[in-house]
């Protein structure tokens, strides 16, 4: 029993990882970051200001005729949208984003989740397409 329980990290370590995106044959817009960067108070609602960031991972600059935008989510329900400016490999685009709430609410009950929606143009790994924050 011992001999398996050293034999499975030994085996996991030694297992192929999965192909980073920086192998992807394009473009590659990901959402890096989002974070709450400021909360202000005026009466009884907070604004929470939050700050994301589009970053190409990819091989590719992404063509001038690219059109394409951050969805924005609060609890599950599109709220609206960033557009987001055709990048270069590399290159990262912030945007921002103000949501209100009452003074009242609980912290941690309200999230904000953040899509990429192409509609002209290509991504060569969708799944680092999104990011999100709970405040």
């Amino acid at each position: 029993m011992l001999r398996v329980l050293t034999a499975v990290p030994l085996l996991l370590a030694l297992a192929p990882a999965a192909a980073p995106a920086a192998n992807c044959a394009g473009a590659d817009p990901a959402i890096t970051s989002v974070i709450v960067k400021n909360v202000t108070t005026n009466g009884q609602v907070n604004t929470y200001h939050m700050i994301g960031t589009v970053t190409n991972l990819g091989s590719q600059r992404q063509p001038s005729n690219t059109l394409q935008f951050v969805d924005v989510y609060v609890n599950q329900v599109k709220r609206d949208d960033r557009g987001i400016p055709p990048l270069a490999p590399g290159q990262s685009y912030t945007f921002g984003y103000d949501w209100q709430r009452s003074t009242d609410a609980g912290a941690g009950t309200t999230t904000a989740h953040f899509v990429i929606r192409i509609v002209r143009g290509s991504d060569c790994n969708p799944s680092n397409g999104t990011n999100s924050v709970t405040f």
